[in-house]
């Protein structure tokens, strides 16, 4: 049997707001995006994730939603998503949406209502509604928290308080009621019909909580299991949903954004489930060989057992940069690793250009999880920052030239930008663009099963099977020699000489 398009794919996240301005109105849109699809074309990727595009007050930059089955007019029309889909199409890339459907914004029409109706009003079960705890219900329901900072529950302000796993602005939704439950097959099934090849579900284990709704427990740290996130009930959902990508042609995608280890994503890859779940913990790991090694062994062996294999996240708009991260040298290397490796990769809009986290003064910052800290977690906007295109002026080819980014971008950004780096043979985009043509003819379609082989200390090799080409990884701070694993240096993800892979450098050796 032929595998699906999306088991081995490299798949390009670009972050709308970010990613290119049609209109210069400061904010990135699908006119942008349309207009920059020959570079993904030519940067080889297979896929593109479109973060949300939906009708939103922007608490949370497109994340809480009023309509899923609309675009936002500041982003453009139906009829320009359209346009996008076809246009990737036509260029051979396949598209994959960000579905949002854990929770709704609170200008939702539905909030609204839930809002304005009294205590134990019909309006209010389509979400997560408890009264508050003590004489007056002055005191949340539980003591969960929110995610980005500070208690998971507001209050009405008649003894009632609405859940929200994120901000305030995003009320959860009680995927049990079966008014929500339709609404989401609607919306699956809206956008599977305008010729998606695939979709992100997020906060793809927040769908069900327990429904007594206890405590967390003493001692409780985030990571811990917790009585709202990825509980057995959350499988029912996504089979649910698999049944209605399995009816469309063409090996429709569902992915969901999973975080934690093996044991947290390899049940969404149970046959009739979902092709693809997160793998975020590589996100994490040092730069040693032995967490990697280790690492790698668990996430075959787990994801294996469904017949799947890991899907490896190299960045997203969640974490910082991934020059940030693992340093400009580091981040290249994981990326030649990763694609080595069997399974799907997801690649960072800007990563492919080793784009650096980018530090925002206080008044600049929008994300909500600086808000809701107290400004203790700086918030994900340091890696949200919009590309560079051109040299210059500012805004360097992201849009029109005056236009204003919605996120200041820092002086000299044009340095970093495609037009410059397209020129430079040794750029991050020209190992990338390296790294994703070679992939396809000596890495994709490999054996799924690793041989390791011996290596240095501090340093990974392996074969795919028995034969082929060998990755070399040096994690270490000091060069090794490359020749007893190939007699030809196919890329190297810095400058190698004949005889030496340079510290934290990947190679590819036939």
């Amino acid at each position: 049997m032929t595998a699906p398009w999306w088991r081995e794919a490299v798949t390009y996240e670009a972050y709308v707001r970010s990613f290119a301005d049609g209109d210069g109105d400061g904010l990135g849109d699908l006119p942008g995006l349309r207009g920059r699809l020959p570079y993904l074309a030519s940067l080889g990727v297979d896929a593109l994730w479109i973060t949300p595009f939906y009708p939103s007050p922007d608490h949370d930059a497109g994340y809480d939603v009023t309509d899923h089955r609309d675009v936002d007019p500041r982003l453009g029309t139906l009829a320009d998503a359209d346009g996008v889909i076809a246009d990737a199409h036509r260029l051979g890339l396949r598209v994959v949406v960000d579905l949002v459907l854990n929770h709704v914004s609170s200008a939702h029409p539905w909030f609204v209502a839930a809002r304005a109706a009294g205590p134990g009003a019909p309006e209010r079960a389509r979400f997560h509604v408890r009264p508050g705890r003590g004489p007056d219900g002055a005191t949340p329901p539980t003591n969960w928290p929110s995610i980005f900072g500070g208690p998971a529950w507001t209050p009405f302000g008649d003894g009632e308080w609405y859940l929200h796993l994120f901000d305030r602005e995003q009320p959860d939704l009680r995927h049990e009621h079966p008014e929500v439950a339709a609404d989401a097959l609607a919306t699956l099934r809206f956008w599977l019909d305008r010729g998606v090849d695939g979709v992100r579900f997020d906060a793809a284990g927040s769908l069900s909580k327990d429904p007594a709704y206890p405590d967390l427990p003493d001692g409780w740290r985030p990571g811990d299991p917790a009585p709202y996130s990825d509980r057995d009930e959350v499988h029912e959902i996504y089979r649910r949903w698999a049944r209605v990508l399995a009816s469309y042609p063409g090996d429709r995608l569902g992915v969901a954004e999973t975080w934690g280890g093996p044991d947290v994503l390899a049940p969404y890859l149970r046959p009739d489930e979902l092709g693809q779940a997160f793998a975020m913990d590589p996100l994490y790991w040092p730069l040693r060989a032995q967490p990697w090694r280790e690492g790698v062994d668990a996430l075959l062996a787990a994801t294996g057992r469904h017949g799947r294999l890991p899907t490896w996240v190299h960045g997203s708009h969640d974490v910082r940069r991934a020059a940030d991260r693992w340093g400009p040298d580091g981040a290249r290397a994981v990326l030649l690793l990763m694609l080595a490796l069997p399974g799907a990769v997801y690649l960072y809009a800007g990563d492919e250009l080793g784009l650096p986290e980018v530090a925002l003064a206080d008044e600049e910052i929008r994300d909500p999880v600086f808000r809701r800290s107290g400004g203790a977690d700086r918030g994900r906007d340091g890696a949200r920052v919009p590309l560079p295109w051109t040299d210059g002026p500012a805004p360097y080819g992201f849009g029109p030239d005056g236009a204003t980014p919605w996120l200041p971008q820092p002086a000299g950004w044009g340095a970093r930008s495609v037009a410059r780096q397209s020129d430079d043979p040794a750029s991050p985009l020209a190992v990338t663009r390296a790294a994703l043509a070679l992939r396809g003819a000596w890495w994709r379609g490999r054996p799924e099963e690793l041989t390791w082989r011996d290596a240095p200390a501090d340093c990974l090799a392996f074969r795919r099977g028995q034969h082929g080409p060998t990755c070399l990884v040096n994690f270490g701070d000091a060069p090794v020699d490359w020749r007893p694993y190939g007699r030809r240096l196919l890329l190297a993800s810095a400058p190698a000489t004949a005889e030496k892979l340079p510290a934290r450098a990947t190679a590819w050796l036939a």
